[in-house]
C-alpha cells in the first residue's frame, strides 16, 4: 500500500477508492458463488478464482509501479477481488463439510492457514520494503508458486456432499436465504468483523507511518505483528469455543477488538501501539471464521447461506476504504480507525445469531 500511494501519488481518499475496484470485484462474483458451487463444485471454483488474483495481482502491481497508469492498476484489483469472492466462499463451504464430518470446531484453524499466508507475506513484504525492491517482481516470485500450490491443494478437497434438496428451485433457495433474520444478522456481525480485520490490511501499516512517523519497514512490521496475533487467535480460538461456546467467545472478541484498536490509535508511543495491535489481532481473528461456520450450520442450504453472509460482509471491504480514506484527509490516517472501533458495538448485539442451529439428520452418505 505504501508503495502504490506512493509511485502514483495518491492521496488517503483516492488510494480508498483505487481499494474500492478490489470490493467492487468481490461484490460482483459473491451472489453468484453459492450457484457456482452447487454446479461446478468446490475444487473448481477454487481453481478459477485462483487465476483472476493471481493474474490481477501481477497487473495491478504492473498499472501501480511500472506503467504508473491507476486504471489499469484498477482492472487488476478488480480481477484480484472477483477471484477472491469465489474462491472465498468455495473454500469455506468445503471447511464447513469437513468441520461437520469432523464433529468440532476446525473452521478457525483453516482461516489461520490464510493468517499464515499473511505471515509469510509480511516476512517477505519486510526486507522488500527495506530494500526498496519492485513490487512487479515481488509479486511475480510469490505468485507463481502460490498458483501451483492452490492448483496442488484442490486436488486433496472432499466432494461436498450433495443433501437431499428441498423442492423449491436454486434460485429460490438463494432468494429465501435473503429473508432469513438470521442469515442477515450473522451477515451483520461479519461484516462489523471484517471491516476490524480489513482496516488492518489496508490502513494499519499506513497510519504507523503517518501517526508514528516510522519507517515503511516498521508499518509493514506492524501489520505482521496484528497478522500473527490474529493467527494465535485462530489456532487457539476452537479451544474456547467448543469448550465456551460462540457467543461468549464472541463478546469477548468484540471487547478485545474495541479495546486494541484504542490503544493502538490513543498510544502515543509505538510499544504501546503495539500491545494494542496483538489486542486487536486477537479480537478480529474469530469473527469471520464462526460466521462461515453459523452461516452453513444447515448443510442442505450452505453454499446459498455463505454466499449470502459473505456477500454482507464483503461490503465492510466496499464501504470501509474510501470511508476511511476520506475520513484520514481530514482527521488523520491513524485517528480514522477509531471508526472501526465504533463497529464492536452492533457485533455485539448480532453475535447470539451465531449460537448453533440444531437441523435435522437426513444426510446420506
Amino acid at each position: 500500500m505504501p508503495d502504490i500511494r506512493s509511485a502514483l501519488d495518491l492521496t488517503n481518499s483516492q488510494l480508498g477508492l483505487l481499494l474500492l475496484a478490489a470490493s467492487a470485484g468481490s461484490l460482483i462474483m459473491l451472489p453468484f458463488s453459492g450457484r457456482l458451487i452447487e454446479r461446478f463444485g468446490a475444487a473448481n471454483v477454487v481453481r478459477g478464482g485462483a487465476v483472476g488474483v493471481t493474474a490481477g495481482l501481477v497487473v495491478a502491481a504492473l498499472g501501480a509501479t511500472v506503467v504508473e497508469w491507476a486504471p489499469l492498476a484498477a482492472l487488476g484489483m478488480l480481477s484480484q477481488g472477483m477471484g477472491m469472492s469465489t474462491w472465498d466462499v468455495a473454500m469455506n463451504v468445503e471447511g464447513a463439510e469437513v468441520e461437520r464430518r469432523l464433529g468440532r470446531t476446525i473452521m478457525p484453524r483453516f482461516h489461520a492457514a490464510w493468517s499464515m499466508g499473511s505471515i509469510a507475506g509480511g516476512a517477505l513484504g519486510i526486507p522488500m520494503a527495506a530494500l526498496g525492491v519492485a513490487p512487479v517482481i515481488h509479486l511475480l516470485v510469490v505468485c507463481v508458486p502460490a498458483y501451483v500450490g492452490v492448483l496442488a491443494a484442490c486436488r486433496a478437497f472432499l466432494p461436498v456432499q450433495t443433501h437431499a434438496p428441498e423442492p423449491a428451485t436454486s434460485g429460490e433457495r438463494r432468494s429465501s436465504a435473503w429473508r432469513e433474520p438470521r442469515t442477515l444478522l450473522i451477515g451483520l456481525m461479519v461484516l462489523a468483523f471484517a471491516a476490524v480485520e480489513g482496516s488492518a490490511n489496508d490502513w494499519l501499516s499506513l497510519g504507523l507511518i503517518d501517526g508514528y512517523d516510522v519507517p515503511h519497514w516498521v508499518g509493514v512490521a506492524g501489520f505482521s505483528l496484528f497478522v500473527i496475533a490474529m493467527t494465535s487467535g485462530r489456532l487457539f480460538g476452537p479451544i474456547a469455543l467448543d469448550r465456551f461456546g460462540r457467543a461468549p467467545v464472541l463478546w469477548a472478541c468484540t471487547g478485545a477488538g474495541l479495546v486494541g484498536v484504542l490503544l493502538t490509535v490513543y498510544g502515543s508511543h509505538l510499544g504501546v501501539a503495539a500491545v494494542g495491535i496483538v489486542i486487536w489481532g486477537i479480537g478480529a481473528s474469530l469473527g469471520f471464521p464462526v460466521g462461515m461456520s453459523a452461516a452453513a450450520d444447515d448443510p442442505r442450504r450452505a453454499a446459498a447461506r455463505v454466499s449470502v453472509v459473505s456477500t454482507i460482509g464483503y461490503g465492510a471491504f466496499l464501504i470501509g476504504p474510501p470511508f476511511l480514506g476520506a475520513i484520514g484527509d481530514r482527521i488523520g490516517t491513524l485517528q480514522a480507525l477509531l471508526v472501526v472501533a465504533a463497529l464492536m458495538v452492533p457485533a455485539a448485539f448480532s453475535v447470539l445469531a451465531a449460537r448453533p442451529q440444531r437441523v435435522p439428520v437426513d444426510v446420506a452418505g
